[in-house]
């Protein structure tokens, strides 16, 4: 049976046909830059060599196909992925997933937050997602089922309104503002549906994504959450089973020295928005575990390049070792 599991989160910058319409302020790829980010991604996809993909940014899941058959390693990978809605009122991309092991079910999207979440960042599309998550169930050796949630939170970009913009400071910081309650609503939203389906399915779950905020941030911890606690006997343990962890800080190969864990660099900022996310399966120490987090790989180098066809974002690798 396969030991090591290994779960990758890749941003792969608006990935579209040449000539198919991105957002209003970006112009669409020719057949030449298309070629180049096509090859640029299919090298890095085999260099990644991730048995579980989550993608973000894809604007066609036709173009993801055509991405992986230029790969040595993903010919025959399955994908699951929902193309973006044409009759949406903004376009947005969608998020992909690509598995060398089986599914157990059909992939499904959640466009809409669940009916018990507050809708309050004044947007028109404010009872949705930006990018729906994806929900695929991926079938471990031994026939264990893990439910794998792909996701890609709001990004910081200013939410401007009734022909503002960034020449006015109150514009600016308003926007700004009702961005983070949008994504901080998305981070709200993705615990509801995240609690509720480890407490009815009591599976093993991993979360890949780009949550344009980092690990520590609070619309982050909303998703990591404390898992809820309903009081009597064992609910320690049922708090326990409702978290998530992120695998950076629960890795068992620590080593500060080599410390380059970061997947954008923003007016000379380095961050890291990028993140797998796990339950306590895979912790180690849960009575629970059924596997472990080795180690978390950054694969950076591009950014400081700044090719055009390359991602304006690192990948994130995991690699896990299932116990026998």
């Amino acid at each position: 049976m396969q030991q090591e599991i290994r779960f990758a989160t890749f941003n792969v910058c608006n990935l579209a046909p040449p000539g198919a319409k991105l957002y209003d302020n970006l112009a669409p790829l020719s057949p030449e830059e298309y070629e180049a980010k096509a090859s640029w991604i299919a090298r890095q996809l085999d260099e990644l060599d991730a048995d579980v993909i989550g993608f973000q940014e894809i604007f066609s899941q036709a173009a993801l196909r055509d991405v992986l058959a230029r790969t040595r390693k993903y010919r025959e990978a399955l994908h699951a992925g929902f193309d973006p809605d044409p009759q949406a009122t903004r376009l947005t991309p969608s998020v992909a997933l690509v598995s060398r092991l089986p599914l157990a079910a059909p992939a499904a999207a959640y466009p809409a937050f669940p009916a018990d979440v507050p809708c309050d960042s004044g947007s028109l599309d404010s009872d949705r997602f930006a990018r729906a998550p994806l929900h695929v169930q991926v079938l471990l050796p031994g026939e264990r089922i893990v439910d794998v949630f792909v996701v890609h939170l709001k990004s910081r970009r200013p939410d401007y309104r009734n022909g503002d913009s960034g020449a006015d400071p109150l514009h600016y910081a308003m926007a700004s503002l009702r961005s983070l309650v949008w994504r901080g609503t998305e981070a709200v939203a993705l615990r509801v549906l995240l609690s509720k389906m480890m407490r009815e399915t009591r599976r093993p779950c991993v979360v890949l994504g780009d949550f344009n905020d980092t690990a520590d941030a609070v619309t982050t911890t909303i998703v990591l959450g404390n898992g809820g606690t309903y009081g009597g006997e064992g609910a320690a343990s049922e708090e326990r089973r409702g978290r998530l962890y992120d695998c950076h800080r629960i890795q068992r190969s620590q080593d500060p020295l080599r410390h380059v864990g970061y997947t954008n660099i923003h007016e000379g900022r380095y961050s890291t928005i990028d993140h797998v996310l796990v339950s306590e399966e895979f912790t180690g120490d849960s009575p629970r575990a059924i596997g472990e987090v080795l180690d978390v790989s950054y694969f950076n180098d591009h950014l400081r390049l700044a090719k055009p066809e390359a991602s304006d974002h690192g990948q994130v690798l995991v690699r896990l070792r299932l116990y026998g």
